[in-house]
């Protein structure tokens, strides 16, 4: 997906330059070929390779592939010459003969990213920790170069081979199809898979490739149907208008919203939740792609590349010369189809639906979260989903908790962000507190929480508005609570242009006192708002073996290349301060696979279960600094902070840290920091 603009790039040189372009011209048309064939697979393969095993598995995944491309080339060339004797054995012109085509690696690019970038870690393993001091650079270097070689091979023989004969069988699928008229019964199998999130390994692995062969190819016109057959925004579009007049609840509340976004934006993935709330409606999805597909392939509707996004304005920038009406006619009438279908389902279960809405069940939210869970992770988009229609309080908003399964301060910094926003929109008598899913109770008007956890925290608060976030410290859910709070809070002036009130600064209003914390809470405590200033200087603790931030637990350069790495670093720090037992680490990683600790700038809290409490002694902090960076769930990281909080004494110091990581300068002051005890002082007076 990060390359999708190389392949956009590839398709405005095609609608240009090529000799059925705009603007003809042979000397530029000579990139067509070699970005296609060669650059795309390798930038393919070099990405995931760096996904799995940084820049080392990025090179071995660019040899390895290159391997697979010549290998494919050799036995293209093999292949030609065989069919060649046979065409001039049964007595037809040398000169009448025609070729096969090149086949793209694109498929090869997966299959040998992954491959050559986890076995290049694996084999770094073997010899881990044993390299003698100076010879680090030698034995790096010549491990993945002889490793590159073989991958190379592996590439050149058998991965080409297999892919060959992959692509080979779906090219002669789908001329099969399109010989008998029968293309699109595809829709069968694209739109399902589609709301599971199977579309990009179907359009990007599948389809792109054939659709680029024909592209490439004068006998199809230098054009493809194949790259309409996914990327379609009628169907979703369909949907999403009968949804918003039709539909009820929350769902049709956030339709009009998404509609834009699906069609406009070529972000397909927001109408992947109205689908799956009811799976009737997937038939309609499939009826306007096959009315889409049929109508393209009886008036010859094309693209000359992939549209990536699937954005009705990349679907028109892309459309082959004279296709246009064609293409524009399959949007609009599988819109319509699936509209009709769609509002025919929703208007016969209308009742049922308005029933369930009645009754407190949130079909819509569940809805989104299974989705955020298909696609293995959150996105703005679907997260948008839920705030855009969540309802406003039926009163005003007087307590709002940020709620949390684990018990050591996702939910603490998460409330000390939100809490500083509220108070400095003026609205001090809002309390902001913290508290675990476990010891809520439905006394709350607004509850926030990730939104992997937004379910379970609705089942005990079911009167509250939920708010979901997927990013602790810059959501920007947490100005939308903002805006609501003051439109419910200041009453009928809301309505009009009455003067909203005066912002009092964060450190003029005191913090809200925490709740008494039961034995089985996780984060009752609000952390504490303390003023943290430029001028604030951290002084060393009169005890540096009670602190909660020892010096001896800051870590400059971090040496740890992934998540995993890293969490063990943070863990390893706090068994040495001697606060935790050593089971603790692994705690850390059981909590990690539940919910991400990422909390946004730059920023993790790796810390252990709920259940790990009984292995921490004392509360203690580690902090890590990775200068380069590394991977978190696809997030950059450079700051690892590992927590272990005994009881509420930590909260204090994660509300500064809160408050420094939303200031880019003062991030900035950290990634240059030269010592340890730079690092503290930073986060304020933290061990008195």
């Amino acid at each position: 997906m990060p390359n999708i603009p190389a392949l956009i790039a590839w398709g405005i040189l095609t609608m240009f330059f090529i000799p059925a372009g705009f603007t003809p011209n042979e000397a530029i048309a000579t990139i067509v070929g070699p970005m296609i064939h060669y650059l795309l697979p390798i930038i393919i393969a070099y990405t995931g390779g760096h996904m799995v095993y940084g820049l080392r598995g990025a090179v071995v995944a660019s040899i390895g592939v290159m391997g697979a491309i010549a290998g494919s080339d050799y036995l293209i060339a093999q292949e030609n010459v065989r069919l060649l004797e046979a065409w001039v054995a049964a007595g037809n012109a040398e000169a009448d003969f025609s070729e096969l085509g090149q086949v793209h690696m694109f498929i090869g690019a997966m299959i040998m990213a992954p491959l050559s970038a986890y076995s290049m870690r694996w084999l770094d393993k073997l010899w881990e920790n044993k390299i003698k001091a100076g010879l680090e650079m030698l034995v790096n270097m010549f491990s993945a170069g002889i490793w590159g070689f073989f991958l190379m091979i592996i590439g050149f023989y058998p991965i080409a081979w297999l892919v060959n004969g992959l692509m080979s069988v779906l090219s002669s699928a789908v001329n099969w199809l399109v010989a008998n008229n029968l293309l699109p019964l595809t829709s069968i199998i694209i739109e399902p898979a589609k709301v599971l999130f199977l579309n990009n390994a179907i359009n990007h692995g599948v389809l792109t490739p054939l659709g680029l062969a024909q592209a490439g190819d004068a006998a199809y016109n230098n054009r493809s149907i194949l790259f309409l057959l996914e990327s379609n925004p009628g169907p979703g579009l369909g949907l999403l208008l009968a949804f918003a007049l039709v539909g009820v609840g929350a769902a049709r509340a956030s339709a009009p919203g998404a509609a834009f976004i699906q069609f406009i934006g070529g972000i397909h993935e927001v109408y992947f939740p109205y689908a799956l709330m009811k799976p009737a409606l997937i038939l309609a999805l499939i009826g306007g792609g096959m009315t889409g597909v049929t109508t393209n392939m009886l008036l010859g509707g094309a693209l000359r590349a992939p549209a990536a996004p699937g954005s009705i304005l990349a679907v028109l920038a892309q459309t082959a010369p004279g296709a246009y009406v064609a293409v524009a006619l399959s949007v609009v009438l599988s819109a319509a189809v699936t509209f009709l279908i769609a509002a025919a389902i929703l208007r016969a279960s209308r009742k049922t639906d308005l029933a369930a809405e009645a009754a407190g069940e949130d079909k819509f939210a569940s809805a989104v979260s299974q989705t955020a869970a298909n696609k293995g992770k959150s996105s703005d988009a679907l997260s948008g989903l839920l705030s855009s229609s969540a309802a406003a309080p039926s009163g005003q908003v007087k307590s709002i908790v940020f709620a949390c399964d684990a018990g050591m301060g996702s939910s603490a910094m998460g409330a000390s962000v939100l809490r500083k926003k509220i108070q400095q929109a003026g609205f001090s008598e809002v309390t902001v507190i913290n508290k675990a899913i476990a010891s809520l109770d439905d006394a709350y008007d607004v509850v926030v929480s990730h939104e992997d956890l937004m379910d379970r925290a609705a089942q005990r608060t079911p009167s509250a508005v939920h708010v979901a976030v997927d990013n602790f410290m810059s959501s920007p859910r947490y100005d939308e609570v903002v805006e609501m709070v003051r439109r419910v809070n200041s009453g009928p002036s809301a309505e009009t242009d009455a003067p909203v009130p005066a912002p009092t600064p964060a450190q003029d209003v005191p913090a809200p006192e925490p709740e008494p914390a039961p034995a089985e809470a996780t984060e009752e405590a609000a952390a504490p708002e303390v003023a943290a200033t430029s001028a604030a200087v951290a002084e060393p603790a009169a005890d540096e073996d009670s602190a909660v931030l020892k010096l001896s637990s800051i870590q400059l350069a971090g040496t740890a290349s992934d998540r995993n790495g890293a969490i063990d670093e943070a863990g390893a720090l706090l068994v040495s301060s001697g606060n935790v037992d050593s089971a603790y680490v692994e705690s850390m990683h059981e909590r990690e696979k539940s919910v991400s600790t990422y909390m946004g700038n730059l920023l993790a809290i790796p810390h252990g279960t709920n259940e790990a409490k009984a292995l921490i002694k004392s509360s203690s902090i580690s902090v890590v600094r990775y200068p380069g960076g590394i991977d978190w769930n696809g997030n950059p990281v450079k700051f690892v902070i590992g927590i272990a909080g005994a009881g509420n004494d930590h909260l204090e110091l994660l509300g500064k840290i809160a408050e420094v990581f939303l200031d880019e300068s003062r991030i900035a002051e950290l990634e240059q920091a030269t010592s340890a005890q730079e690092i503290r002082d930073a986060f304020g007076r933290v061990n008195s």
